[in-house]
């Protein structure tokens, strides 16, 4: 068998059903299928019943670890030559596992992984975070994109190895967050060849509200200091600039609330009106281009408004996070952590 397919899933049964549909459509057809439920409270075990005779599918419950030990768990019982790692809110293209095949038999690779982007059926916030995770105007367009600026890290949501490559690797670390980023510094340490595969690429629901992405990017800030510690070369520039734009809200904020200070206290002076326009201009002036971007590219002014808050989300939280695990970690010298552990998926 050439392919296995590994999904770990927690409470996300109707996913799972979407995504186990979608590979009942796949044009090629050596592959398995192997689902870890995680400890799940709402388990997703009727849903594998019910494509059993449609799928080569392996179901498996164990207790809740976390996704990257629930991959390991999954790639110790698969028989592929090469695992697919998805996560369980992703759905695939009739033709993606055939574009995956394309790729190897033209260029062979250790590694390899694909985009990602929003299906026409998302609702219109979760067209907005897949926006907010893709464009270049919040991430550079390093993230789902069809270009990669360097080299390309292969993320959980869709990421390819080879069989003897993952297990010599190890496997997933225990982080709880980054794990992925982990592995893919992992591989690439290891000699190992990666390839983004532009048109092996999915559908990606990511998270469904607002409140849930911030957790989601808040996290992802803080496993980017915990990949710093581990790996000092790994920080670029470009994992900065959420920081730094974090950093410079909070002071176009600051000014404004100065100006709107000066004008109550000095209506007489312009220097009030002249402090706020100044420091709102820009927070304006970008949210304007989101608009504009995000309307174009979904087709819909409701996104496009949308993506204004999804964007500042993104970058802010992630900034955030980001400063929190600098300050614990690097000033006063804390060991890993995560936040928002208890109530990440509520």
């Amino acid at each position: 068998m050439k392919y296995s397919f590994i999904i770990p899933v927690y409470n996300r049964p109707d996913e799972v059903d979407e995504l186990l549909d979608s590979l009942t459509r796949q044009e090629c057809r050596d592959f398995e299928v192997v689902v870890v439920e995680d400890g799940s409270a709402v388990p997703c075990r009727d849903v594998c019943d019910r494509y059993a005779d449609r799928l080569d599918l392996h179901y498996y419950n164990k207790e809740n670890s976390g996704p990257g030990q629930s991959r390991n768990y999954g790639a110790e019982r698969a028989q592929g030559e090469y695992l697919i790692v998805l996560d369980s809110d992703v759905v695939l293209p009739p033709g993606y596992l055939s574009a995956v095949d394309a790729e190897l038999a033209e260029r062979e690779c250790d590694a390899f992984g694909g985009p990602d982007s929003a299906h026409p059926s998302f609702t219109p916030v979760q067209k907005a975070i897949s926006y907010s995770m893709t464009s270049f105007f919040t991430t550079g367009g390093i993230r789902g994109g069809k270009k990669k600026l360097d080299k390309f890290y292969p993320r959980s949501f869709n990421m390819g190895i080879r069989r003897d490559v993952y297990e010599r690797l190890g496997g997933f670390s225990r982080m709880r967050f980054g794990e992925d980023i982990d592995f893919s510094i992992r591989i690439f340490k290891a000699g190992c060849r990666c390839r983004l595969f532009p048109a092996a690429w999915v559908w990606h629901k990511r998270r469904t509200d607002f409140r849930k992405f911030w957790r989601q990017v808040y996290n992802s800030g803080i496993a980017r200091i915990n990949l710093y510690k581990k790996y000092p070369e790994s920080l670029k520039l470009v994992h900065l600039l959420p920081m730094v734009f974090t950093v410079g809200v909070a002071l176009l904020a600051v000014m404004a609330l100065v100006g709107a200070g000066v004008w109550a206290a000095c209506p007489q002076t312009a220097v009030g009106p002249w402090l706020m326009a100044l420091a709102l201009a820009p927070l304006v002036l970008y949210s304007l281009i989101i608009c504009i971007d995000a309307t174009r590219s979904a087709r819909s002014l409701r996104v496009g408004v949308l993506s204004i808050a999804s964007a500042f989300i993104q970058l802010t939280g992630y900034g955030c996070g980001f400063l929190s695990a600098w300050w614990k970690r690097c000033v006063c010298g804390k060991s890993e952590f995560s936040a928002y552990d208890k109530t990440f998926y509520k």
